[in-house]
C-alpha cells in the first residue's frame, strides 16, 4: 500500500496554514458588508461637504468681491484668449488720468494662496506685503500676496487682501 507524500515539519516548527483555532470568526472578505452592521446603517451616511472658503479683496471703499473666480482688473478689463478655471470676473476701476492699463492685473486664488500677476501694465504694479518693503513689480511678474496685502494699480485704485470667508 502506498502512502501519499506529507509534508515535513521540523522539530518545534509550527504549521501555521493547516492550524484550526476553536470558535475563531472566518477572515473578512473586505469586499463584503460586515455582517454585524445593521443594512439601515449601509452604507455610511457622507460626511458634510466642506463649505469653500475664499480670500477677498477690495479696491478702496468698495464692495468686497471674493476671489471664487480669477478677478481681472483694470479700467476696462477684457479676458484672454484662454481661460481656465471657469469664468473670469471683470472690476473695472476709475482712472481718469490713464494710469491704470485696460487689463492692468490678474488676480486668483490656488489653493490657500492668492498669486497677483501684473499683465505687462503700462505704468507698473507697486506692492505692499505686511512684512516686506514696498516694491514695484516688473511688467509680467507673478507674487504671492498674504492677507493686508495692498496693491497700488496707480490713480488712487489700491486693492487690498482680505481674510478668508464663505461664498454667500
Amino acid at each position: 500500500m502506498t502512502v501519499p507524500p506529507q509534508a515535513v515539519t521540523e522539530v518545534g516548527e509550527t504549521d501555521v496554514e493547516h492550524t484550526v483555532v476553536p470558535n475563531a470568526a472566518p477572515p473578512l472578505d473586505p469586499h463584503m458588508w460586515p455582517t454585524d452592521t445593521p443594512v439601515s446603517a449601509w452604507p455610511p451616511a457622507p460626511a458634510a461637504p466642506a463649505v469653500p472658503l475664499y480670500y477677498g479683496f477690495r479696491i478702496g471703499s468698495s464692495q468686497i468681491v471674493l476671489l471664487d473666480a480669477i478677478a481681472y482688473i483694470g479700467r476696462k478689463p477684457s479676458t484672454p484668449r484662454v481661460v481656465q478655471g471657469g469664468v473670469p470676473r471683470l472690476v473695472r476701476v476709475q482712472s481718469p488720468t490713464q494710469e491704470v492699463s485696460s487689463t492692468h492685473l490678474e488676480l486668483r486664488q490656488t489653493g490657500v494662496t492668492v498669486v497677483v500677476h501684473d499683465l505687462h501694465s503700462t505704468n507698473g504694479t507697486r506692492l505692499a506685503v505686511p512684512g516686506h518693503p514696498v516694491r514695484t513689480m516688473r511688467p509680467g511678474e507673478s507674487a504671492v500676496v498674504t492677507v493686508g496685502s495692498l496693491i497700488d494699480i496707480g490713480d488712487r485704485n489700491v486693492i487690498e487682501i482680505l481674510p478668508l470667508r464663505e461664498l454667500q
